[in-house]
């Protein structure tokens, strides 16, 4: 979450200065550059910032990048005026096609994010399965497992008690909540309680042990990521169900 709201704010700042900073690096060329090629040079900084950011930091960039080119580039100089109809249709045109861009470009960055973790997911979720299958040493498999979660959860530790059930800790159930007592944590709102927080491994019926997951405060793994944790301990149990 934090890392999140930290791109965002990134992400604004760039809104802001990125076409700014465009429109410094063209002024020495103005008299020479034709005003379209001006417009879509700027055009290609709202695409940058919005396939950094997300849709509202594009929308941002673009009113940004229409604001300059008026300012900068369009007579009278260092106004928000324009005299000209072509310069104040090439002025809409470029709010128009960046306002339509910078959507595309924002989801783009989002499903190839998307698409990363899950292969990451799915190969950790594969090697796992495989040495559960060709492991002879069950604890091998529990301890790989241990490591796959502390990456996967961004935990500051993690241990695994055999067969134990002791006191009443915080437990992550297999749709990916967190169940406090008789109740439900909100994870969204609260993030991962600030203690011990156990998965309970189990295969064939039986429990085996569980997994306490220390989390790392100010992080709260996604949903998605929640799930391949309740499915890694799967792996781990049936690993120790084959002794």
């Amino acid at each position: 979450m934090p890392h999140q709201l930290s791109r965002r704010r990134v992400a604004r700042f760039a809104a802001l200065v990125a076409p700014l900073a465009v429109s410094a690096v063209l002024l020495p060329f103005r008299t020479a550059l034709p005003h379209t090629v001006a417009a879509m040079i700027l055009v290609v900084a709202v695409v940058a910032v919005a396939a950094l950011g997300d849709r509202p930091a594009g929308v941002l960039a673009a009113l940004s990048a229409a604001v300059w080119f008026d300012f900068f580039f369009t007579a009278p100089y260092q106004r928000l005026t324009i005299h000209s109809p072509v310069d104040l249709t090439t002025a809409v045109a470029l709010l128009v096609v960046a306002l339509a861009v910078c959507r595309p470009a924002a989801r783009a960055r989002r499903l190839e994010g998307i698409t990363v973790t899950d292969a990451d997911y799915l190969a950790q979720l594969h090697h796992a399965a495989r040495l559960a299958e060709t492991s002879t040493s069950p604890d091998a498999v529990v301890e790989c497992v241990r490591g796959q979660l502390v990456g996967l959860l961004h935990l500051r530790g993690c241990r695994f008690q055999y067969g134990m059930l002791l006191g009443h800790a915080p437990r992550l159930e297999s749709d990916g909540s967190i169940s406090v007592g008789r109740g439900t944590w909100d994870v969204e709102r609260l993030g991962l309680p600030d203690q011990d927080i156990e998965l309970r491994v189990f295969a064939g019926g039986h429990f085996h042990g569980r997994y306490l997951l220390r989390p790392t405060p100010g992080h709260t793994p996604p949903l998605q990521a929640r799930l391949v944790a309740h499915t890694l301990a799967g792996q781990a149990g049936a690993a120790l169900r084959a002794t």
